[in-house]
């Protein structure tokens, strides 16, 4: 789920812009810069963790059903063991973070915002041991670890200590026309507990992503991490333990579960849970909703993606290649949001095929842990390469043609969980892999003539996660873009919507509802709770018409009042008026006699 920045691309960029625009992208850049020094330079407390080493003590080296075995995927190296948690520790673990959690709702946002400054200094000076520890968990390459666990994370925690606040305090509404007397606003009360079932893809970002905004709006939060990914855990539990200290918040406010189908299932139908994330696949998703319905547990739904990558004719390849081949491999092609199906149009498709297959042959792919530079990682779950050479091995069957990569490579990979870069070609409709999430290092290219043409091929998809629309004509990119049927686009870049964490993340089909991240996101970390009151000091009450028993004018004060306030045309207005007036008056009901003379008809 990483946003993917290309230095070439932002240079070539800059190239084509005026001197003016470079000049504002550099000043606000330096601003930039600048605000972040400063807000490191406040007077944030330093927090130190110790390293986790990943070598495994031989005592360690048992099975065991209550201990879950961590390996390298580019290695198989054992890192170690982490417990496999039953239903009753998850429960405990649960009912220990909604203690904190009381205590929690109440604390300042300068309390919450320094529990966040902490966190963020502590990532932005130790960078390389956080990403070290999610390349062994994960096996991302060093960059990619930068990019997706670290850069975003900072991001979201920037985003939050800057802006968080303004959309939690309580924000005044309209009162509506009859109720001018009144004051309304919605107050963002704290749901509780967040649980969050989290992936593999990300170990670092993933735990801190609902983490940071849980906190932030003042709950405490219990995350259960994949065990395809849990080793790493306990590092990052330890930074968040120190950092809780810290700040003086309470100690069992954040709880990580590390475990199997138990541990979630416990996790998903506690009635201590406010509000549930899950992140991961279609199926999956369907369980922990239907197991949620239990309790009526509200759940945040980020499934499957298969994400579209329009390139128009017009568009410049020397800008988008680069984005293209970064967005189908990096961290091996493991996104949420990862672009896997490359929609070209056919006047520029087989200068695309061919220049993305000549870089994607030249790729270095390895163990992440290793000594040299990779490109390429190593795939995190077992099964994922093989299962990833079948969608490849039917779409050749079928017709598809196999530009670069395309093969399991053999006993030479010295053991790993490796996949090639792929370059994939001629796919149809008849094929899995056009219907089917890779989530590996494939590069499926379909060739379109016209922009209708285009938005039919990105639509006939049953997920709709993120999009992406490159052209030269802006006006053009965002009429495809808006046809689209995702939760987001990025127009001449690649998922540059989750660098923007103000953007609300999430998608359509069968890639889930709801959001997490931005404003919507934030929010949705409360329950939205409507107060009124009175606007000026004085009591209102039922007008004597109204109380019981009622007047028998009590239905023309009410019919008055109507007309009065929503009456389309000034002789409406003034109508309810007078009828507001004569309910004062002696004498007695028009409703009432009109009804009386229509009951003494139908006695006739």
């Amino acid at each position: 789920m990483a946003a993917l920045l290309d230095l070439q691309a932002v240079w070539a960029v800059s190239q084509n812009l005026p001197p003016l625009a470079v000049a504002a992208a550099v000043l606000g850049a330096i601003l930039s810069g600048l605000l972040f020094v400063r807000l490191l330079s406040q007077s944030v407390p330093s927090i130190a963790v110790q390293p986790i080493t990943g070598v495994a003590l031989p005592a360690s080296r048992r099975a065991s059903k209550n201990l879950i075995p961590c390996h390298d995927p580019g290695t198989q190296q054992l890192l170690g063991y982490v417990p496999a948690m039953t239903a009753t520790q998850v429960r405990e673990l649960v009912a220990r973070a909604k203690t904190a959690g009381e205590e929690w709702r109440r604390s300042s946002f300068g309390q919450r915002s320094l529990l966040l400054k902490i966190i963020l200094k502590f990532i932005v000076e130790n960078q390389e041991e956080i990403c070290r520890v999610s390349a062994m968990d994960s096996g991302k390459p060093m960059v990619d670890a930068a990019f997706g666990e670290i850069m975003v994370t900072c991001e979201k925690i920037w985003w939050l200590v800057q802006q968080g606040e303004r959309y939690l305090r309580p924000e005044s509404r309209s009162a509506g026309t009859m109720m001018f007397y009144k004051s309304a606003r919605v107050e963002y009360v704290p749901v509780g507990v967040v649980g969050a079932i989290v992936p593999w893809n990300y170990p670092f970002h993933n735990i801190f992503n609902p983490l940071t905004a849980a906190l932030f709006a003042g709950n405490a939060i219990v995350v259960k991490v994949s065990e395809h990914a849990s080793w790493s855990a306990q590092y990052y539990k330890a930074i968040i333990d120190a950092a809780l200290a810290a700040a003086g918040a309470p100690p069992d406010l954040v709880q990580i579960v590390t475990g199997y189908g138990e541990a979630g299932q416990a996790l998903v139908t506690s009635p201590d849970v406010g509000k549930l994330i899950f992140v991961g696949s279609t199926q999956i998703g369907r369980k922990v909703m239907e197991a949620a319905a239990a309790n009526l547990t509200p759940v945040v739904l980020e499934l499957g993606g298969k994400d579209a990558f329009v390139v128009c004719g017009d568009a410049d390849l020397n800008m988008v290649l680069p984005t293209a081949l970064r967005g189908a491999f990096q961290s091996c092609g493991q996104n949420c949001a990862g672009a896997e199906r490359f929609i070209v149009q056919d006047t520029i498709h087989d200068e695309f095929v061919r220049r993305a297959a000549a870089t994607t042959a030249a790729l270095r792919q390895g163990p992440a842990s290793g000594e040299g530079m990779v490109d390429c990682g190593a795939m995190c779950m077992p099964g994922a390469a093989e299962k990833v050479q079948e969608l490849v091995d039917d779409a050749v069957k079928k017709g598809a043609k196999v530009a670069a990569g395309g093969t399991l490579p053999g006993e030479a990979a010295g053991g790993g969980q490796f996949y090639p870069p792929t370059v994939l070609t001629g796919v149809t409709p008849a094929m899995r892999i056009w219907h089917e999430e890779v989530f590996g290092p494939v590069m499926a290219v379909v060739s379109f003539s016209t922009d209708d043409e285009a938005v039919a091929i990105a639509n006939d998809c049953p997920f709709g996660l993120g999009s992406n629309v490159f052209s030269s004509s802006r006006r053009r990119a965002r009429a495809i873009a808006a046809r689209l049927e995702a939760g987001m686009s990025s127009i001449n870049d690649f998922a540059t919507t989750y660098m923007c964490q103000s953007l609300p993340f999430g998608g359509v089909k069968h890639s889930g509802f709801d959001r997490f991240a931005g404003i919507e996101g934030l929010r949705g970390m409360c329950i939205p709770k409507a107060v009124a009151e009175d606007r000026w000091p004085f009591k209102t009450a039922i007008p004597p018409l109204l109380q019981y028993p009622v007047s028998d004018k009590a239905f023309d004060f009410v019919s008055s009042l109507v007309w009065m306030f929503y009456a389309p045309g000034w002789g409406g207005n003034l109508k309810g008026l007078c009828g507001l007036l004569a309910c004062f008056l002696p004498g007695g009901s028009k409703t009432r006699a009109k009804a009386a003379a229509g009951g003494s008809k139908k006695g006739q």
